[in-house]
């Protein structure tokens, strides 16, 4: 039937060289009907030869149908499991980087409260050292009236403790007595002597003058070790506020460090989210110019397979009648 549709055979010479081979093959002496015959035979030879041309055509392109077919679908395959391990490497991408994304999210947040908790005990240490300097200042007043107070205490009772014991030692006034021999008084006194109580005066004084002593070390050696504590105290703090400024400026900068790296991932982000949109697309294509291929392909070649030997059978057919028609 595909012979037949060729421009170059023509059915009338099938059928003239069909019922030529129906007559008996005579010589040429046998005049013109054994010549018409030899014709007929002729014409027939020709157009058997013409399908069985048709014929190879046809096998030679199912054959190449079927190489074009088994290329496309080794590219379908191929393409589709390239297509496969890259979204596969894509997804750990994009996992890999949201991982990124929400370690750098998690250290700005912490290094920001970092910086924060830093700034707010910087003004609480320097809150407290101007108050511990207030205090130290009304410490030192108070130590500076204490000590104004006791020595002056000091010195009024070290005048007195002197003028005491120049009287109830010396016995000054002894020397200015009465001279009771030398003239008789109008009335009866007795006899002139110091007071006994003079000694216990003078032993209290000087106990007052001890303690007041006393007082006034210890308040100087309290003031001592208070102004020590005090500049130890100021010196820590600004160890402490000088460490902390250090520190902000580190994690300052590791804030911002940490801002670019974030803002680089998720640049990242997009354009692998991109990347994986497009690989999805690029899947779906390849299924719809893939799939019915591979899905049918052993259908199909199966098919074609047995269509060339159909082809090549007939074709040996008529090739065993060319031969007895030989």
């Amino acid at each position: 039937r595909r012979a037949a549709d060729s421009p170059d055979f023509e059915a009338d010479d099938l059928l003239a060289a069909w019922r030529a081979r129906q007559t008996p093959s005579v010589g040429a002496a046998a005049g013109p009907k054994a010549q018409l015959a030899t014709l007929a035979v002729s014409v027939q030879l020709d157009a058997f030869t013409k399908v069985k041309e048709l014929m190879d055509k046809m096998v030679a392109d199912l054959k190449q149908q079927q190489a074009e077919e088994v290329e496309f679908k080794e590219r379908c395959s191929t393409s589709l499991d390239e297509n496969e391990k890259t979204i596969y490497d894509k997804n750990e991408l994009r996992k890999d980087l949201e991982a990124r994304i929400s370690e750098l999210e998690a250290k700005m947040a912490q290094l920001a409260a970092d910086i924060k908790a830093h700034s707010e005990q910087i003004a609480s240490t320097q809150v407290e050292v101007k108050r511990a300097g207030e205090q130290r200042e009304a410490e030192n007043a108070e130590f500076q009236t204490l000590v104004g107070d006791q020595r002056a205490t000091q010195g009024i009772l070290n005048k007195a403790l002197t003028k005491l014991k120049d009287f109830y030692e010396k016995k000054i006034g002894n020397k200015n007595a009465f001279a009771q021999t030398e003239q008789e008084p109008p009335v009866n006194f007795n006899n002139y002597k110091a007071n006994a109580g003079g000694g216990s005066v003078i032993g209290l004084i000087e106990q007052i003058i001890e303690d007041s002593v006393r007082l006034e070390k210890q308040a100087t050696d309290g003031e001592r070790q208070a102004q020590t504590d005090y500049e130890n105290f100021v010196l820590s703090s600004n160890g402490l506020i000088k460490s902390l400024q250090e520190e902000i400026v580190q994690k300052t900068k590791a804030s911002s460090a940490a801002k670019g790296d974030h803002a680089l991932a998720g640049a990242d982000h997009v354009g692998t989210l991109a990347e994986l949109e497009s690989l999805e697309q690029y899947k779906a294509d390849l299924h719809g110019e893939c799939d019915f291929l591979l899905k049918n392909f052993e259908i199909r070649q199966k098919a074609r397979r047995e269509e060339i030997e159909a082809i090549q059978h007939a074709k040996a057919i008529l090739s065993g009648a060319a031969s007895d028609d030989a």
